[in-house]
């Protein structure tokens, strides 16, 4: 038995031992592990992560959240942590109710893998990176690949006062290979990566093809012209519309930004925002999804949350605080990065559904402009509404035909406006998940994962 299913009778009696101080109390404990493996050309790296266990508690003492955490899930421990938080709450008399309904769900649940990670063993590991390292390499030009391996197993207890009693265990892999091309002193590279929660499966998705392909990219950019700088037409690439999802929308639909008043999108909920094409998703139990959970931790199980419906804004993502405001009901986006971490309103995979064209088809009807590929950051203003997304390639479109390869550029711009230009959205045989990592507060990174189909609008784009 794991030690956080074991402590769950601790877990328990801690808890109840708060329940005369406050009207509503809870704990989350988390045991999280992994193990990341580098290799190239001088060297491999196997590095096992520390392992992260602990709990934190949090109650209402009439007006406020109050919380204490530890490190660790030592009986002994645990009394005094909850001894000491019931020193900050109103007694003997409970205090009203915190705002928003609880959860009082029970249930266990466990990520599904079919070739078990932990019985992926190092010297597995190591035949795979070697294997992906020979596929980059084998190309002419390619003199050495940087390949990375990780996988992380993430559990977590959620109990309260109000009668939930929640399981989990999230099971994430994710792998990439850089392959680097270097001519005259100079040096190119170009980037393919899978990830998701399952088992050593996840990593099917990394084939010969993909990867030579991969390294191929990255010796043409060594010979890719300057890039157009401009408003022009733009075809985003399924990964680089998932990052428009993330980072240019999706953060200023986090209902905490809006009860701030730290949303531009709060003004024009319930409004047309884009074609009637357009439909964006948050969804945190998508199979297999880099971000997708079970239940949040307010022990809300995670849904499918559709925040733009065929071009009109309709939905926030909410805790259980934020929809007793706004009246709505919590959608399971309540997201600690870990038990030491407070709780915010955080995205967990977010997406633009399929529309009904093809790539020649968007392309066609561009004519001129480029095609971005290959995101490799993004920044979001969720109070001013601008955004800036960079890709690592791009080509040029000359006649509604695809032309010549560009290097680095990034898109920029106002995203309502961005928004109004779509004019096209690809075909639900071009959709792809990507995972990544997300912060908000100071350094609270969580896994969250982004997805889309090749879009069709216009922007300013210029050399990163």
């Amino acid at each position: 038995m794991s030690t956080i299913r074991s402590a769950q009778d601790d877990l328990a009696r801690a808890l109840h031992a708060l329940e005369s101080r406050t009207s509503y109390a809870e704990v989350m404990a988390q045991s999280t592990e992994g193990h990341r493996l580098r290799h190239d050309k001088t060297s491999t790296t196997p590095e096992p992560t520390a392992r992260l266990e602990g709990a934190v508690f949090r109650a209402w003492n009439g007006a406020r959240w109050v919380e204490a955490a530890l490190s660790g899930l030592g009986r002994h421990a645990l009394d005094e942590t909850a001894a000491g938080l019931a020193m900050h709450l109103t007694g003997p008399t409970p205090a009203s109710p915190p705002p928003g309904a609880p959860s009082t769900g029970v249930g266990e649940q466990s990520t599904k893998e079919r070739r078990l990670v932990h019985e992926f063993t190092l010297e597995q590991r190591l035949e795979w990176a070697r294997q992906l390292f020979g596929w980059a390499t084998e190309v002419d030009g390619i003199s050495n690949a940087i390949v990375s391996i990780e996988s992380t197993s993430d559990e977590r207890i959620f109990l309260s006062t109000a009668g939930a009693r929640r399981y989990q265990r999230v099971g994430r892999v994710r792998a990439a290979v850089v392959p680097l091309a270097i001519e005259n002193g100079k040096v190119e590279y170009d980037y393919f990566g899978v990830g998701g929660t399952g088992g050593v499966e996840v990593l099917d998705k990394m084939t010969e093809a993909q990867v030579q392909m991969t390294a191929r990219e990255a010796r043409a950019l060594l010979a890719a012209r300057d890039p157009p700088t401009g408003r022009m037409a733009v075809v985003l690439d399924p990964g680089t519309s998932g990052t428009f999802a993330h980072e240019s929308f999706g953060h200023g639909t986090e209902a905490d930004q809006l009860l701030r008043d730290r949303s531009y999108l709060k003004p024009v909920l319930g409004q047309m925002v884009g074609p009637e094409e357009l439909t964006l998703v948050d969804d945190g139990s998508y199979p297999g999804g880099w971000g997708s959970i079970f239940f949040d931790d307010e022990g809300h199980p995670s849904q499918r949350t559709v925040l733009v419906e065929k071009g009109r804004f309709v939905e926030v993502l909410h805790d259980r605080e934020s929809a007793a405001v706004m009246g709505r009901k919590a959608t399971g986006n309540t997201r600690r990065a870990d038990f030491l971490s407070r709780p915010f309103v955080r995205m967990t995979n977010t997406f633009v559904e399929p529309g009904s064209w093809s790539l020649d088809e968007l392309v066609k009807e561009a004519k001129e402009g480029v095609i971005l590929q290959d995101c490799t950051s993004g920044m979001e203003d969720p109070l001013g509404g601008n955004m800036q997304i960079k890709v690592k390639k791009a080509h040029r479109i000359h006649h509604g035909e695809i032309a010549e390869m560009l290097p680095s550029l990034a898109l920029s711009g106002g995203v309502l406006a961005f928004l109004r230009s779509i004019r096209g959205i690809g075909k639900k045989d071009e959709f792809e998940m990507s995972p990544g990592y997300c912060g908000k507060g100071h350094t609270d990174l969580l896994p969250a994962g982004t997805g889309g189909v090749h879009l069709l609008a216009e922007a300013v784009v210029g050399p990163a």
